[in-house]
């Protein structure tokens, strides 16, 4: 009989279950880019209306929505802020520089929070000719590189605040967004001071494909023509949309269970000795460091052979994320693969 894998790498490994299939099979379908997919407009419309949204927009990527909103929000020449952690700073293939001509300049902690203050010291003069003009800010909640970091809605309104009073659009690259409304007991409605929200769907909800962009009329259709242009543009992805449906309809009260999981990884991880720092841990996903005498490559090799699957971020932190698809049996392999390394 073939070993089991359990996969700690990411909440993107998840499979649909076999009721998100079955509504995958009977959605109503048809033709996205010409406009008449029944399911996709649904999706688009729950979405918009969960987050006090006027439109949203489908696509395949939370890559290709952030990426869709930086491009309407700004002109290429101009500057975006963000924290060093941010998924659009380290993990896009360099979009913002390739898609749309954007700078980034970068400020905040060591968990993928940054402040009001922050904001209003990387902002460059308006009338200083030889700076790229600020224009837009992202934030990133739950952060990944923080560790899943929650930022809080005070933080992300006062943020806000601060953007709108020096004139910059204020866009959430909300990937895991629903592991901090579960977390922090927020609303989506909380969130409705965004110019533009970006939402993934194959990230701890378990669709198998799929994020949206959120926000205003006008902007929206801007994003479709920017969507068009980057090759977004899917025909019969009703099939896609009805899983996405699914997953807000049924998977996000239970992300609970996945952080309580993560929870206990971190207590395990705090009693072992060669483990020499952990992130603090909020939400789903878990980073952590060994002591410099010991090889990253090591212990995931050893987990590897123990049927373990773990990132290794960079040289120095490892990560692993609950999801719904880790059951019991696959924290106890976890433990037992983390207790034999030597």
């Amino acid at each position: 009989m073939k070993n089991t894998i359990s996969d700690f790498r990411s909440d993107t490994v998840t499979k649909p279950s076999k009721e998100m299939l079955d509504a995958m099979n009977k959605a109503p379908i048809g033709d996205d880019v010409l406009g008449d997919d029944p399911t996709v407009k649904r999706l688009e419309r729950i979405a918009a209306e969960m987050f006090g949204m006027e439109a949203g927009l489908f696509c395949p990527s939370g890559t290709m929505t952030n990426q869709i909103a930086i491009n309407v929000h700004c002109r290429p020449g101009e500057e975006l802020i963000c924290s060093p952690l941010s998924h659009i700073y380290n993990y896009e293939g360099g979009g913002v520089a390739f898609n749309s001509g954007v700078q980034i300049r970068t400020g905040g902690d060591d968990f993928g929070r940054i402040f009001p203050d922050d904001i209003n010291r990387l902002i460059q003069p308006e009338i200083d000719v030889h700076a790229a003009q600020s224009r837009l800010v992202v934030v990133e909640n739950t952060s990944n590189k923080g560790g899943g970091t929650c930022l809080g809605i005070p933080l992300l309104k006062d943020l806000g605040l601060t953007a709108r009073s020096n004139g910059l659009n204020y866009h959430l690259d909300g990937a895991r967004v629903f592991n901090a409304i579960i977390r922090d007991n927020e609303s989506p409605e909380d969130y409705h001071f965004f110019d533009s929200i970006s939402i993934c769907l194959s990230k701890g909800l378990g669709a198998p494909v799929g994020s949206l962009l959120i926000g205003g009329k006008d902007f929206i259709s801007q994003g479709k023509r920017v969507r068009k242009r980057f090759g977004g543009g899917m025909r019969q992805s009703g099939y896609l949309a009805a899983a996405g449906i699914y997953a807000l309809q049924n998977n996000i009260d239970r992300l609970s269970l996945d952080h309580d999981l993560a929870q206990r990884v971190f207590a395990y991880l705090s009693k072992l000795e060669y483990i020499s720092e952990i992130k603090p841990v909020e939400s789903n996903i878990i980073l952590f460091k060994v002591k410099s005498s010991i090889s990253t490559l090591d212990l995931s090799n050893h987990l590897l052979s123990k049927n373990i699957l773990i990132i290794l971020m960079d040289k120095e932190w490892m990560r692993i994320v609950t999801h719904l698809d880790i059951k019991e049996k696959d924290i106890q392999v976890l433990f037992e693969g983390l207790s034999t390394f030597s």
